[in-house]
């Protein structure tokens, strides 16, 4: 019996594996080391022996937000756990418990199925559970960030696994505690909090002009608008190599936002917090010129200016010299930084 369950709680490894269907971006990739995490129990050992022999390390989920060099150096953990299941339900709400290897949406299917709404404003968006909190993914004006109940997580400073509240997780626009601390925790479980009262968002551009003559959708009929949204705007990693939006919206002083709409009024942009404006970054790249461009084996993708594309054979240095001269021009024509959304690995 302890035979095998030593087994479960050993975590597989392998050497040079190859990680270009674990990107979205398609890259030629490969982990030096990698482990495979199907139980939280499985990483306790394995930080410990990446500690011995004094390896940089990494966790990857489904490698959506991420941008993979030719060879990733040390370990790399993939994670694997998966799971769902309602923990409690009250008059309120309820709390769902997820694996952090679960696919993210499929999970958001899997609540509207089971009549939990709220979440199908984030639907079709790519990677994993895990992930989700790290970049308090968001779309169509709501943030993951609100239906948090708790993160469970590996702190790898002091080896012991820790329980974070909504509050401390620190949710802000596309950043959190973790994100914060990237070499720090590991995530491996999300608790879902979803109210009961429900009440649908489409105030988004995109979703208002979905819902004109139809102020009252359904949750399904959100879902379904989303994935029709997104599906127009971004292309099928599996057609073409992408990580979805790959420049996050600059948030800047209203009085900049004001300068700026008097010198461009198209200017497309969404209130913020107190005194700030969040300006459309696909907007700002479209009009310098880069949608459908391409540059050698990667390019802008013509239907979405937010996103950059591998049209095969890129690598990780040519999406990030695009990235640069995106950057470059934006900042010169509007003086905004445009800041990248994935994570360089």
């Amino acid at each position: 019996m302890n035979s095998s369950h030593n087994a479960a709680s050993q975590a597989k490894s392998s050497l040079n594996l190859d990680l270009r269907d674990r990107n979205t971006f398609g890259f030629d990739a490969s982990a030096e080391l990698a482990y495979e995490i199907s139980a939280a129990e499985q990483i306790p050992a394995v930080i410990t022996e990446i500690a011995g022999k004094c390896l940089p390390w990494r966790v990857l989920g489904g490698g959506s937000n991420v941008i993979l060099p030719k060879v990733l150096p040390g370990a790399t953990l993939l994670m694997n756990i998966t799971g769902q299941k309602i923990l409690s339900s009250d008059p309120n709400a309820t709390l769902v418990a997820v694996g952090g290897g679960v696919n993210w949406h499929e999970f958001v299917a899997w609540t509207l199925e089971n009549d939990f709404p709220g979440l199908e404003n984030l639907a079709l968006i790519p990677g994993t559970v895990g992930a989700a909190p790290i970049q308090n993914i968001g779309a169509y004006g709501v943030e993951i960030g609100e239906y948090i109940n708790t993160v469970e997580a590996f702190d790898t400073q002091n080896q012991a696994f820790v329980t974070l509240t909504k509050a401390a997780c620190h949710f802000a626009y596309r950043d959190s505690y973790f994100k914060q601390n990237l070499q720090r925790f590991i995530v491996t479980k999300v608790v879902f909090k979803i109210p009961k009262q429900w009440e649908a968002r489409i105030h988004y551009a995109d979703l208002a002009k979905q819902f004109a003559a139809q102020p009252s959708p359904s949750a399904e009929e959100i879902f379904l608008a989303v994935c029709k949204i997104r599906t127009h705007k971004l292309p099928d990693p599996k057609v073409i190599g992408n990580a979805g939006s790959f420049f996050q919206n600059p948030v800047i002083p209203n009085e900049q936002y004001e300068t700026l709409l008097h010198k461009h009024p198209g200017l497309v942009s969404y209130p913020d917090a107190e005194g700030k404006r969040k300006l459309a970054a696909g907007w700002l790249i479209d009009q310098c010129g880069f949608k459908g461009q391409r540059m050698g084996n990667v390019g802008v993708y013509e239907n979405q200016a937010l996103v950059l594309v591998n049209h095969g054979n890129g690598t990780a240095q040519d999406i990030l010299g695009l990235a640069k001269c995106i950057q470059e021009k934006v900042r010169a024509d509007f003086g905004v930084h445009l800041k990248i959304e994935p994570n360089i690995l």
